[in-house]
């Protein structure tokens, strides 16, 4: 007597887990989330660019719907934009477009003279302003004695009438008699050229990344432990003659540094760096 087998089924090549439903065919895999948002965060941007400053964009409900994406993805790429400061959000009014970041730009020395000042109209409001011994550190910076006497300033920075940066100045007092708080608010360099024939020539400054304390924030309108740039200048004279040491603070969501940099084919006698120099290099520009 014959004997029945009963066919085995076909062993699929990659069997399937059972906690893993079988996606059918054709369809379209999941978006990862970091690439649902960078889709959204390319939107928003196009909106930015193609707005003016303090213009509303849509909001949260509408962008949702456009962008077929849910409100925690739409935030999370929202909050990238105000954090960087291309958007402002505010309670119970939307989004709009932020300001535009100030530009200063640094150039090769040798453009120095033709450097532009960087855009928008500034002003300044004292804050403090005293006469004091230099200390250690200051007089180190100025070139002069730790006794020394320096006029210290501390003043508040706009641009088209918003806070911008914070100045902490040091200038020698021998050079600055009769200097005053108004004279401080209506042009440093012009009084220092017009009235003491100072003229300065040349700046080294370095500038890094740092966050404001809550002091700071309050000043300059922004949330505590903002990201800011932290400037500190020791400005001279055509005799190379320290004339002033400034330390300042300038919003991290309202100002941006461009370095033009020359490489080669007019930057004078000056070799461009290359592969073999370029962990040695001096970089070198001024400062708007």
């Amino acid at each position: 007597m014959r004997e029945t087998r009963t066919p085995r089924p076909e062993q699929s090549a990659r069997p399937v887990q059972p906690d893993q439903p079988v996606p059918p065919a054709g369809a379209v895999p999941p978006v990862h989330p970091v690439l649902k948002r960078e889709r959204v965060r390319a939107y928003l941007l196009g909106l930015v660019d193609t707005r003016r400053p303090g213009e509303a964009i849509p909001s949260e409900r509408t962008l949702c719907a456009e962008l077929g994406v849910s409100r925690p993805t739409l935030r999370a790429a929202v909050d990238e934009l105000v954090a960087t400061g291309l958007l402002v959000r505010e309670h119970g009014r939307g989004m709009f477009v932020a300001p535009a970041k100030i530009t200063q730009e640094l150039v090769a020395e040798d453009r120095s003279a033709a450097v532009p000042r960087a855009p928008g109209t500034w002003s300044a409001r004292v804050l403090e302003f005293r006469t004091a011994g230099a200390g250690a550190r200051v007089g180190r910076r100025l070139g002069v004695s730790p006794a020394a006497e320096v006029v210290y300033v501390a003043r508040l920075r706009f641009v088209d009438g918003g806070p911008v940066a914070l100045e902490y100045l040091h200038v020698p007092a021998e050079l600055v008699p009769g200097l005053t708080p108004e004279r401080m608010e209506s042009g440093f360099y012009a009084y220092l050229r017009d009235e003491r024939r100072i003229r300065m020539a040349e700046a080294v400054q370095s500038i890094e990344p740092t966050v404001l304390s809550e002091d700071e924030a309050e000043l300059l309108g922004v949330p505590v432990l903002s990201p800011a740039l932290l400037f500190d200048r020791i400005t001279s004279d055509a005799s190379g003659r320290p004339v002033e040491y400034v330390r300042s603070l300038y919003r991290g969501d309202r100002y941006r540094i461009v370095s033009r940099l020359a490489l080669g084919g007019g930057a004078g006698d000056r070799p461009a760096p290359d592969a073999d120099t370029s962990r040695s290099a001096e970089w070198w520009g001024t400062v708007e």
